[in-house]
């Protein structure tokens, strides 16, 4: 068996944040359509077009390595789109939905701060500057994306769900 190292974490990790990307990339116009507010409508896609960034930005991190950009089935991530549905259809035209949905995209920015924070550590671990810069621009925009989504939530879908009850 062969020793692993931080180089094969580092490629395993890539490949499961390159497959969550991708799955969003599906999951995100859902979500768009399925909110009510258009500012959260909005944001969905805005942030679908940013995803699509991430990817083009993973697909150079593979390069980088002198690998192929193949995702690896990530079942966190499936798990939480399929929550993101559960709320899409249990929550449909309530009052609750828009919170709902919310906490469904945070819950997806969470797990890819996570993954982006430890692949971008990684990677200047491994010596990697190009891989690590790009890493860290996609986190900041993670980031930037979740505390949006807060806001919207604050603004007005936490008090438009409480309101309904």
């Amino acid at each position: 068996m062969k020793n692993k190292t931080l180089d094969d974490l580092f490629y395993e990790g890539l490949r499961d944040i390159y497959y969550a990307e991708r799955q969003l990339l599906k999951a995100l116009p859902k979500l768009a359509r399925g909110a009510s507010a258009e500012e959260l409508k909005a944001a969905f896609q805005q942030h679908r077009e940013q995803t699509e960034g991430h990817v083009t930005r993973l697909q150079q991190v593979f390069e980088i390595c002198g690998k192929a950009a193949r995702g690896k089935t990530c079942p966190a991530i499936d798990g939480i789109i399929e929550e993101g549905e559960e709320v899409l259809s249990e929550y449909k035209d309530t009052p609750a939905l828009d919170a709902g949905l919310i906490a469904a995209a945070q819950a997806a920015e969470h797990y890819e701060i996570t993954r982006y924070g430890t692949l971008r550590r990684w990677a200047q671990e491994l010596g990697m500057k190009d891989a690590a810069k790009l890493l860290d621009e996609t986190l900041k925009e993670e980031a930037q994306t979740d505390e949006m989504l807060t806001k919207l939530a604050e603004k007005d879908a936490n008090s438009r769900a409480q309101r309904a009850a």
